[in-house]
């Protein structure tokens, strides 16, 4: 058996795959001299787990489930926080108060009951971990510590593997802490795919993706992982929660719906029978250049409602499109795929809307999405992370935020958050950039993401202002808080200012009978 690739304990992704401290250096130079009135990066060390002052552990586990359990530092450190700015910047600082005092390995699904049993009764909050990706804090119990007797961190990573796989009916049964690679490889046999690819794939798991409702790769059509779920099997301290395996249904509310999103507060997803997809062989993919971003989201509106459903429609804006050759305009990336019959007409269709709203395709249409600007721009796409952590090393700020609007609606959300963003920034100024992920006939997802001058000591306070002012603006605007990156606790004040009050009663009264004694991730989604 392979050694598993070490992740990162403070930081995103691999370890191996962090920016080195040159690396690094370049990167500050390349800052200072793009905004020279600012405070000049300099670079930060990560500390050593060894060096790292860790909270006592409070609670001793039964005797029955203490060959499940870890108090090792390494353990406690790398489940204190999720992959946000945010936990970044306190992990970088070693300000671990809110490290778990346990974590706690389950191998079976009557392990997770157990754990939960155990908890419920000693008061003891358990915050389900997944792969430990979320970047709206999502998997950080310590708030809880002050009303708890103890914080326990349940890592699902060995509850994993693709049990059964229903070729006739395309479907599989996958445990709920598969990673995306592992599922894929198990799938790649049957010529099967989920066809579920989110940017945080490598370092993610199927539990994760359903318990945020994870949105994917994919730009139109199937977006989220609600569209694959055909069952689900959940462990809550009142029972077991399991739905009907069903191509569809319309008896009643659908109990998967009220899992889906639940953020781990109402019990713990153990397995989930997934819908599949025949792999891919026919791929079609164009890069289009438009003079404005104004005119290339008429573009993609006129692609989307057209009924095209491209797998790739992502724009660029001009500022964002500079490192994927968009040569000052903004960039439109295309993509179509198939099973079964080739795209080359439909990518054509879609260009022929784009030609119609302005925009030029110099590369014409590709064969593959890994070859010119869009090859560029993947490239870039799954580096960002990294990028972020290595600034956030240099003492600036490097965020992302999305959201989800009506077509009428975008440009007035828009201008509002570059308004409020840039107010923000202060007098050393910053760059916002956006792009659309998603796209859909009545509105795309907007992404926007900020780098900007600050300093040490002070990256939090700038970084939540710039958050605030942000998250102020989308929701004044007609957008939600979170399209794809879940609620956590980042979000929680716009999440309760968004959601109808009369349903945060009705998702109380699910949680006050799923989980009685509360400990089920507190402070997600709910008091």
């Amino acid at each position: 058996m392979s050694v598993p690739r070490p992740r990162s304990w403070w930081g995103w992704g691999y370890a191996d795959e962090a920016l080195a401290d040159a690396e690094l250096e370049a990167v500050g130079a390349a800052l200072a001299e793009r905004f020279p009135s600012a405070p000049a990066p300099s670079l930060a060390p990560v500390p050593a787990i060894a060096d790292l002052d860790l909270p006592p552990v409070r609670i001793e586990p039964p005797a029955s489930l203490a060959g499940l359990c870890s108090d090792a530092p390494a353990d406690r450190a790398a489940r204190t926080y999720g992959k946000s700015f945010r936990d970044v910047v306190r992990a970088l600082a070693g300000h671990l108060a809110a490290a778990p005092d346990l974590v706690v390995r389950p191998r079976r699904e009557e392990d997770v009951a157990d754990v939960l049993e155990w908890c419920a009764s000693a008061g003891i909050a358990v915050v389900p971990f997944g792969g430990g990706s979320s970047v709206v804090g999502g998997v950080e119990g310590g708030a809880a510590r002050d009303r708890f007797a103890g914080v326990v961190s349940l890592d699902l990573q060995q509850l994993a593997g693709v049990a059964e796989v229903d070729r006739t009916s395309r479907a599989a049964r996958v445990r709920a802490g598969t990673f995306g690679p592992d599922l894929e490889d198990a799938l790649r046999p049957y010529g099967l795919t989920l066809r579920h690819f989110p940017q945080s794939f490598e370092h993610s798991t199927l539990g994760g993706w359903v318990a945020t409702r994870a949105g994917g790769h994919f730009a139109t059509n199937y977006t989220h992982i609600d569209d694959f779920v055909e069952s689900l099997r959940t462990v809550t301290p009142a029972g077991i929660l399991e739905s009907r395996r069903l191509p569809g249904s319309g008896a009643g509310p659908s109990p998967d719906r009220l899992v889906l999103g639940s953020e781990g507060i109402l019990g713990v997803v153990t397995e989930a029978w997934v819908r599949l997809q025949d792999r891919p062989v026919h791929k079609a993919a164009a890069a289009l250049r438009f003079p404005t971003f104004a005119a290339g989201a008429e573009a993609a509106r006129a692609v989307v409602q057209a009924g095209l459903f491209p797998s790739n429609c992502r724009l660029l804006d001009p500022e964002e499109a500079v490192g994927s050759g968009g040569g000052g305009s903004a960039l439109l990336l295309l993509g179509f795929e198939s099973a079964t019959f080739p795209v080359d007409g439909l990518c054509r269709s879609a260009l022929e809307r784009c030609l119609d709203h302005g925009g030029e395709a110099p590369e014409g249409i590709r064969s593959s999405s890994t070859e010119g600007a869009s090859g560029a721009w993947r490239s870039s796409f799954f580096r960002a992370p990294y990028l972020r952590d290595g600034v956030a090393r240099l003492g600036w700020i490097a965020e992302t935020f999305e959201t989800a609007v009506t077509w009428e609606r975008f440009p007035a959300l828009h201008a509002a958050v570059t308004d409020a963003v840039h107010a923000a920034f202060g007098a050393s100024g910053g760059s916002l950039t956006c792009r659309f992920t998603h796209v859909y006939p009545d509105g795309p997802a907007p992404y926007f993401t900020v780098v900007a001058p600050s300093e040490r000591g002070r990256q939090l306070g700038h970084w939540q202002e710039i958050k605030d002012a942000a998250s102020d603006a989308i929701l004044s605007t007609g957008g939600t808080i979170t399209h794809h990156h879940a609620v956590g606790r980042d979000h929680r004040p716009w999440y309760d200012r968004q959601r109808p009050e009369l349903f945060a009663e009705a998702l109380a009264a699910a949680k006050a009978r799923l989980d009685p004694a509360g400990v089920l991730n507190p402070g997600v989604l709910l008091g």
